[in-house]
């Protein structure tokens, strides 16, 4: 995503005190209800907080909490300047969209990405509220045009965590239960090219959780993962590896045996010993943690200070580096990955031959 998840950095968000919303608010962002000249009835309120929960999942829950925390940071900045964020009006958002970008007291500034996506759950927040943010409006449009002109910078990738990182890293781990199961994300997730809210959202079977977000089949020749990704539901097959002691497959079986998995989530917590596997499952943020933890561990661009080696590598360098190591035709790496276009999964290739087919040559130079 831009992420998402991208965490704000101007101290502009950081002076507001975000308040929770208030019942009307919570009801206006829900978006749905009975006309008002429809008598409520059981059965129509039952299909009311039905529709609202439909509602509620047609976008992810990381996007229902960035777009949620924007429309509070919005609105806050509203009534410090004595405004209020309904309806829309486009020389507000203007003037606040100029604020995140050049925040008095030589604050720090929010980066143009997270600004396009400020801007984006306003959009979302006010179509919820029944109005339309007209985006191309020119109080709107040329202010964020001067910003990205002024401010843009090329976009950051992250590393490419490369085939011998990958087995670096496992190494790190410990022998007990918590390890193993650090060594099937780790595994897993890079051959798979999965996102870390993919690798923790699995259960062992369909259906055995409310909020599962996809199940495994493991077979003779690998693992079938069935997911609900961001484009839909994709099915992501994983071969053995060459070796037990690099195999995903075989890691995976062997967590799920010693940890006494045969229902439910498949990543869950363990106790503090490392010993016991609980019921609760992981969140998305412990396949972030786990990589930063190894990369340092394994010295992996040790050249680097530490500061910079961890902002080097994040939970997108497992699909990085199975996008830059695997040497196949990129069709099946860009199905793998779940990308829509040749030209996404390319974004994510570290090494591949860039003058593979030269132009200059071609066209007689």
């Amino acid at each position: 995503m831009s992420s998402n998840n991208e965490k704000p950095t101007s101290t502009t968000s950081d002076t507001f005190e975000v308040s929770p919303l208030d019942e009307r608010d919570q009801e206006e962002c829900d978006g749905i209800a009975l006309p008002s000249h429809v008598a409520g009835a059981g059965t129509l309120d039952r299909l009311v907080d039905t529709a609202r929960g439909y509602a509620k999942a047609s976008t992810a829950q990381n996007t229902n909490k960035a777009y949620a925390a924007d429309w509070k940071h919005f609105a806050r900045w509203c009534r410090l300047k004595g405004t209020d964020p309904l309806p829309p009006s486009p020389e507000m958002i203007g003037l606040y969209l100029t604020d995140l970008a050049a925040p008095a007291n030589d604050a720090p500034a929010l980066t143009v990405s997270t600004i396009d996506r400020r801007l984006c759950g306003l959009a979302w927040n006010y179509a919820q509220r029944g109005f339309t943010l007209d985006r191309k409006n020119r109080h709107i449009a040329t202010v964020l045009a001067g910003i990205k002109r002024k401010h843009a910078r090329p976009p950051v990738q992250k590393e490419a965590i490369l085939p011998e990182d990958i087995l670096t890293m496992v190494a790190t781990l410990p022998f007990d239960l918590r390890g193993l199961r650090d060594k099937v994300i780790l595994l897993l997730g890079y051959a798979g090219g999965l996102r870390r809210s993919e690798i923790v959202s699995l259960d062992v079977g369909k259906d055995d959780t409310p909020d599962s977000g996809g199940w495994t089949e493991i077979l003779e020749d690998g693992v079938i993962l069935t997911l609900n990704a961001k484009t839909g539901w994709r099915e992501v097959e994983i071969g053995r590896g060459s070796s037990e002691q690099t195999c995903p497959v075989h890691a995976l079986e062997q967590w799920l045996h010693f940890a006494k998995i045969d229902f439910g989530p498949v990543f869950v917590r363990t106790s503090r010993d490392g010993k016991k596997a609980l019921e609760s499952r992981l969140s998305d943020k412990h396949v972030a943690r786990l990589i930063k933890t190894t990369v340092l561990k394994s010295g992996i661009r040790s050249d680097l200070p530490e500061k910079d080696r961890l902002a080097l590598f994040s939970g997108h360098s497992l699909r990085a580096g199975l996008a830059s190591s695997a040497e196949v035709d990129e069709r099946y790496v860009q199905k793998q990955l779940g990308h829509a276009s040749a030209e996404m999964t390319r974004r994510y290739q570290r090494r591949r031959d860039r003058f593979r087919v030269n132009l200059t040559k071609a066209a007689g130079l």
